[in-house]
C-alpha cells in the first residue's frame, strides 16, 4: 500500500488525493498499471507532472481497459500532450472498439503531430478581434471576452489554450486600453421584460395532447424524447454505450442491423398479458412510443405471454385497448410465443456452446454470490442436449427439470433459468409445447430478432442488463442496448395485480375497472382524458430517479383538459324543489345555455324553464348567516343563464320540520337589484344516478408495514364512494355516449358510466371543480 502511494505522489497527486485514489480499487489499479507502462516507455526521463495528470484523467476515463497500453504509450511518447487530445484520443478508440487501430485516422482525429504556431495564433485572434470590434469599442470591458476565446478556440482546435488566451487578452488591451474606473463597475443586469413574464404564464396554460403541445410546466414529452435530448446511442452505434460488451462479431452484427433497419429507432412495448395496465404503464407506454414517435422510428407492441397459466383472451384484447386509447398505433403487434422454435433453437445452440445445463435443483433460483452451484453444472453437454430434448417431448413431471444458463447476474441470482416445464396449453399454440422459456431468456433474443435498437425498461431491471448483454453475446446474435428509466409511483394507491386481485375477491372494488383503482381501464371509466394522463407522463418526465407522485397532480392535469373540452350542463345532486307562484303552470321557456361560457362560439344548448325547477338544497337556507350569499327568506338569488332573479314567498316543511319546497317570485335580472351570487337550476330534469369517489386508502402508502402494520386490506377508506339515486341533470346530456364528458356547473366534471341505462343515466365524478389535496 505505502508503495503504490508513494508512486501516485511521484506523478504530482497530492497525498490527499492518492489516498483517495487507493480507496477505489478499480480506478487505483488502472492508475498503477498506466503509470507502470508510461515509466516502461519513458526509460530514464521519467514521468513528470502533466504527464502524471493526463495518466490519472485517463484511468479515470477509459472504459475499454484494454486501450490502456496504446494510450499510455502515447502520452508517454508525448504524442497525446493536452486534456483536448486525451478526450478525443478516447472518443476515437469508443468509436472504434475493434482492433486493430488505424493509425493513421487516430493521429488526425487527436491532433499528434499537429503545431500551431504563434503567428497562426495572432491572425486568428486578429480576425475574431475585428469581427467583433463595434461592439467590443462600445461595451469595452463588460464585453463577454469568453466569446472571442470560444471563437478562436473553433477555429484553432488544436492550439494551447493558456496561449490563445495571452494573446486575446494583449490584443483587447492593446484595442482598448487600459481599464477605467466605468470599466471597474459591475454591469448591471437589464429589467425582466413584463411580455415575457406574461408569456410564461401563457405558456403554463397550455395543455398537451399526445405530448405534442408544450404541458403546462417544462417541456412537452415529445421534446424531452426528440434527438440526443436523452443521451441515447445512435442506432448502430451501440458500442458506445458505458457497459455494452463488444466481442470480434459485434461490429459486423451491428451492420447487418442497420443494413436491415435503415438506420431507423425501434422500440417496443412488452406486457406480460396476464392483468390490466395501469398508471405506471402509461408512462412507459408514453416512453417507448413517444420515443420512436418523436424520433421517426417505430415501435411493437409485443406480449411476452411466455406464462400460459396466467394469461387470458381480455388481458390481451385490454392492453391493446388502452394502447391505442393513449393515442398510440403499434407498428406491429408481436408475441414472444411467435419466436418460441426460434428460441428453441438457440437454446440448444447455447447449451452446445457449453453456456447452459439441464438441471434437477428444485425450485427457479440459485441465490446469492456464496451459493454453492448446481450439482449439474458441469454435466457433459450432450448429456444436457439429450435431457433438454426429453424435457421437450414432456418426459419429466413440473419441476423436475430446468434449463440454466451459465451466470452469474448482477443481484446475485445464480444461473437462472432459461426453460421450465408446465403442462398447460398455450392461449395461441395450444399443446404444441410443453416447456416454456423465461422472461430473462426470452426478452433480450426477442428484441434481437424484431432489431430493437433500444429496449426501455423500468429501474427494477438494472440488475438484469449484465444477463441481457451476456445472452445474446454468448449466443452471437445482434445485442441491442438496455435503458433504464425510474418507475412511476403514485401514493394512496395499490397497482400490483396480486393486491388488486384481493381488492376484487374481498369485494372492496367491484373488478379491475372501479373508478377508485389506477388502472388505465379503471381511469377511463372515471372520466381521465388519455390526453391528460400524457401531459402528466410528460410534466413528471423521463427521468431515471424512481418518482412517487400526489394524485392531484394527475387531477390538475385532468382540470386543464377538460376545462377545454367537457361542455358544460346543470345538475342538481341534492335536488330541493322550487316553485315560481308568479308564472302560470303552464308557462315554459326555452334558455340558451353557452357549452363553454368562456368562448360562446364553441356552441350552445337549450334548456326549458317553467313554473318548476329544482335547486341544490345547499343552495338555501332558512337562517341567513354572515358570508352566505344564496338564496334565505331575506336575500334573493340570481338563476344562471335564465336572467331571472328569485325572491322567498314561502317556506314548505315536512312533518319532520325538513325544507322540501320553496315558493318564490320571479323577477328579470334586468328589473332587479344585482343579487349576490348565481346559482344553477334545472327544469323538467333527467333522473340519473351519481357517483362521488375519493380516495380507496386512507394512509399515503398502504403498502408499507410501518404506516399500516395490519396490511393495505385494513387501511381501506368506509367512504371512499358515495352514490346518489336522486339527482338530476338538465336534457342537454340525454343523447350522452358511454364515457362522455361534462363538467356539471359549480359541481366536478362527470363522465358517463357503462352500467348508464336508456332509463337511467349514471355518472361518475371524474374530479372537482378546484384541487382539494384531501381528496382524489
Amino acid at each position: 500500500m505505502a508503495d503504490t502511494l508513494g508512486l501516485f505522489t511521484s506523478i504530482g497527486l497530492s497525498e490527499q488525493k492518492a489516498k483517495e485514489t487507493l480507496k477505489n480499487e478499480a480506478l487505483s489499479g488502472s492508475l498503477k498499471e498506466a503509470i507502470n507502462q508510461a515509466q516502461r516507455a519513458c526509460g530514464s526521463s521519467g514521468v513528470d507532472k502533466a504527464m502524471g495528470t493526463l495518466l490519472y484523467n485517463l484511468a479515470s476515463r477509459l472504459k475499454d481497459t484494454k486501450r490502456l497500453t496504446f494510450l499510455c504509450d502515447c502520452i508517454a511518447q508525448c504524442k497525446i500532450c493536452s486534456e483536448l487530445q486525451l478526450t478525443a484520443a478516447l472518443e476515437f478508440v469508443k468509436s472504434h472498439p475493434q482492433d486493430p487501430i488505424n493509425q493513421k485516422e487516430f493521429e488526425e482525429a487527436c491532433g499528434i503531430g499537429m503545431v500551431i504556431t504563434p503567428e497562426q495564433i495572432e491572425e486568428a485572434v486578429e480576425k475574431v478581434i475585428k469581427k467583433h470590434k463595434e461592439q467590443l469599442l462600445k461595451e469595452r470591458y463588460h464585453f463577454n471576452m469568453g466569446l472571442l476565446m470560444g471563437e478562436a478556440r473553433s477555429a484553432l482546435k488544436w492550439a494551447d489554450g493558456k496561449v490563445i488566451k495571452n494573446e486575446v487578452d494583449m490584443q483587447v488591451l492593446h484595442l482598448l486600453g487600459p481599464k477605467t474606473e466605468a470599466d471597474l463597475e459591475k454591469k448591471s443586469k437589464p429589467p425582466k421584460a413584463k411580455a415575457a413574464e406574461n408569456e410564461t404564464k401563457a405558456k403554463k396554460a397550455d395543455v398537451a395532447v399526445n405530448g405534442e403541445v408544450t404541458p403546462g410546466e417544462g417541456k412537452s414529452l415529445m421534446e424531452q424524447l426528440r434527438g440526443a435530448a436523452l443521451k441515447f446511442h445512435k442506432p448502430g452505434e451501440n458500442y458506445k454505450t458505458e457497459g455494452y460488451v463488444v466481442t470480434p462479431n459485434t461490429m459486423n452484427l451491428l451492420k447487418k442491423h442497420l443494413e436491415f433497419t435503415g438506420g431507423q429507432i425501434r422500440t417496443r412495448f412488452p406486457p406480460e398479458p396476464n392483468g390490466i395496465l395501469h398508471i405506471g404503464h402509461a408512462k412507459a407506454i408514453n416512453f417507448n412510443f413517444g420515443y420512436a414517435k418523436a424520433n421517426n422510428g417505430i415501435c411493437f407492441l409485443r406480449y411476452d405471454d411466455t406464462n400460459p397459466e396466467k394469461e387470458e383472451e381480455k388481458y390481451f384484447t385490454g392492453i391493446r385497448d388502452m394502447v391505442e386509447w393513449l393515442g398510440y398505433k403499434p407498428y406491429a403487434v408481436t408475441h414472444a410465443s411467435d419466436n418460441f422454435q426460434e428460441l428453441y433453437d438457440l437454446a440448444v445452440d447455447l447449451v452446445r456452446r457449453g453456456h447452459a445445463y439441464v438441471c434437477h435443483q428444485k425450485g427457479e433460483e440459485l441465490k446469492g454470490h456464496n451459493a454453492p452451484p448446481s450439482p449439474w453444472r458441469d454435466r457433459p453437454i450432450e448429456e444436457s442436449l439429450v435431457l433438454f430434448e426429453r424435457m421437450k417431448k414432456g418426459l419429466f413431471s413440473e419441476g423436475e427439470a430446468t434449463l440454466r444458463m451459465k451466470m452469474v447476474m448482477e443481484d446475485g441470482k445464480m444461473d437462472p433459468v432459461a426453460y421450465r416445464i408446465k403442462y398447460t396449453p398455450h392461449h395461441r399454440t395450444g399443446d404444441e409445447w410443453c416447456i416454456y422459456p423465461t422472461y430473462d431468456y426470452t426478452h433480450c433474443l426477442c428484441d434481437s430478432i424484431e432489431n430493437i435498437t433500444h429496449s426501455l425498461c423500468t429501474k427494477e431491471f438494472q440488475a438484469r442488463r449484465s444477463s441481457y448483454f451476456w445472452l445474446c453475446n454468448a449466443l452471437d446474435v445482434y445485442c441491442p442496448v438496455q435503458w433504464e428509466y425510474g418507475r412511476l409511483n403514485l401514493t394512496y394507491t395499490v397497482v400490483s395485480k396480486r393486491k388488486i386481485i384481493k381488492l376484487v375477491e374481498t369485494g372492496v372494488v367491484r373488478d379491475w375497472d372501479d373508478p377508485r383503482l389506477f388502472t388505465l381501464t379503471a381511469l377511463r371509466r372515471r372520466g381521465f382524458p388519455p390526453e391528460a394522463i400524457n401531459n402528466f407522463c410528460a410534466r413528471v418526465g423521463v427521468t431515471v430517479s424512481q418518482t412517487t407522485t400526489e394524485p392531484h397532480l394527475l387531477e390538475s392535469c385532468v382540470r386543464d383538459v377538460l376545462n377545454e373540452s367537457a361542455p358544460r350542463a346543470m345538475a342538481v345532486l341534492e335536488p330541493l324543489k322550487v316553485t315560481i307562484t308568479n308564472l302560470p303552470e303552464s308557462s315554459k321557456s326555452d334558455v340558451r345555455v353557452p357549452d363553454f361560457p368562456g368562448n360562446e362560439a364553441k356552441g350552445s344548448h337549450v334548456v326549458p324553464f317553467t313554473h318548476t325547477i329544482f335547486i341544490e338544497q345547499s343552495d338555501f337556507r332558512e337562517v341567513m348567516e354572515k358570508g352566505y350569499k344564496r338564496l334565505t327568506p331575506e336575500q334573493p338569488v340570481g338563476l344562471r343563464h335564465a336572467g331571472s332573479v328569485i325572491s322567498v314567498q314561502k317556506v314548505i316543511k315536512d312533518a319532520q320540520g325538513k325544507v322540501v319546497e320553496l315558493e318564490v317570485s320571479c323577477c328579470s335580472s334586468e328589473t332587479a337589484e344585482k343579487p349576490k351570487a348565481f346559482i344553477h337550476w334545472v327544469s323538467e330534469p333527467l333522473l340519473c344516478e351519481v357517483r362521488l369517489y375519493e380516495r380507496l386508502f386512507l394512509h399515503k402508502h398502504p403498502e408499507d408495514p410501518s404506516e399500516v402494520p395490519n396490511g393495505f386490506l385494513s387501511d381501506i377508506n368506509p367512504n371512499s364512494m358515495h352514490t346518489n339515486t336522486s339527482a338530476l341533470v338538465d336534457i342537454s346530456v340525454k343523447g350522452a355516449k358511454v364515457f362522455d364528458k361534462f363538467q356539471f356547473e359549480r359541481v366536478g366534471y362527470f363522465s358517463l358510466d357503462p352500467d348508464s341505462t336508456a332509463d337511467k343515466l349514471v355518472f361518475n365524478r371524474t374530479v372537482t371543480l378546484k384541487e382539494d389535496p384531501g381528496k382524489i
